[in-house]
C-alpha cells in the first residue's frame, strides 16, 4: 500500500488531497490503494458533506477567532481539526477487497484495523456507534467515508493533544447522536489519546502494511489538487450547499 505523508498549509487543499487520491485510485487500470497520515497547522471546523452548516457549526464564534468551516466530500457529522488531532485516510480498492461493498463491512473492517493498532500502542480503546473509537466511553476518533465505483476513500481523526474547548467552542449541538452519548456535551464526550504522535503514526503505518514513504512524486499533480481545493472547498457555493 502507498503510504503518503503530506500536508498542505492550506486546510482545502488538505482536502482536496484525500480525494485526488481516491481519483487516482478508482482510475487506475489496476488495482491501486494508499494510506496517508497528515496534521492541519491551524484549527478548521470539517462539515460532513449533507451537514447544514447553520445546524452544526458555531459560525459567529469561529468567525471572531479565525476559524474556517469547509465542507467534506464525505458524509457524517461536523468536526474540528488542527495541530494535536492526527488526520488518516485509506483508500481501498474494491478490486481487491469485494467484500467491503457492503457498508458495515467496510466500517468493520476499518475500526476494527485501527482500533488494532491503538491498542498496540498500548491504549485499550473501544469500537462504538456507527464508526467511532472511543476511549472509556469518551470520543476521540470521527470517521466518514465516500464511495466510487472501484475504490472508496475512508478517513478520520485522531485527537491526540487536541485542546478539547475548541470543539466546545466551534460546534453546535450535533442532530444525530450515537445512544452512547447520552446527551453529554462536546467537552464532555470528547477526549484525547495518551499517546504520542510518532509512535502513534507508527503503528497505524505498520497495521495497513506501509512502513515507508512513497515515492510518489507531488510536482505534477499539486496543480490539480490546488485546482480542487479552490473550485471546490473554497466554493461558498459548496461550502453553504446552494
Amino acid at each position: 500500500m502507498n503510504y503518503i505523508r503530506h500536508t498542505f498549509d492550506s486546510t482545502a487543499c488538505n482536502l482536496a488531497m484525500d480525494e485526488w487520491l481516491l481519483q487516482q485510485s478508482d482510475s487506475a487500470d489496476q488495482p491501486c490503494e494508499f494510506f496517508r497520515l497528515w496534521e492541519n497547522p491551524v484549527n478548521a471546523v470539517i462539515i460532513g458533506r449533507s451537514s447544514k452548516v447553520d445546524q452544526e457549526v458555531n459560525k459567529e464564534w469561529c468567525s471572531g477567532h479565525g476559524i474556517e468551516f469547509l465542507r467534506r466530500g464525505s458524509g457524517g457529522a461536523s468536526v474540528v481539526i488542527g495541530p494535536g488531532c492526527l488526520m488518516y485516510a485509506v483508500v481501498l480498492d474494491y478490486r481487491l477487497r469485494p467484500e467491503l461493498k457492503m457498508l458495515d463491512q467496510a466500517h468493520q473492517f476499518v475500526m476494527q484495523k485501527m482500533q488494532q493498532a491503538i491498542r498496540n500502542c498500548g491504549v485499550d480503546v473501544q469500537f462504538q456507534g456507527t464508526c467511532d473509537l472511543t476511549l472509556q466511553g469518551r470520543k476521540f476518533s470521527g470517521n466518514s467515508l465516500r464511495c466510487q465505483r472501484h475504490s472508496f476513500l475512508y478517513h478520520g481523526t485522531l485527537l491526540y493533544d487536541f485542546d478539547l474547548s475548541t470543539v466546545q467552542n466551534c460546534l453546535g449541538t450535533p442532530p444525530r447522536q450515537p445512544d452512547y452519548r447520552a446527551g453529554r456535551s462536546h467537552l464532555e464526550f470528547v477526549t484525547n489519546l495518551p499517546v504520542q504522535v510518532e509512535p502513534l503514526s507508527q503503528s497505524l503505518l505498520d497495521a495497513w502494511g506501509s512502513t515507508g514513504n512513497s515515492d510518489l512524486s507531488f510536482q505534477e499533480s499539486t496543480s490539480e489538487i490546488e485546482t480542487l481545493a479552490r473550485d471546490k472547498y473554497l466554493s461558498r457555493k459548496w461550502t453553504y450547499k446552494r
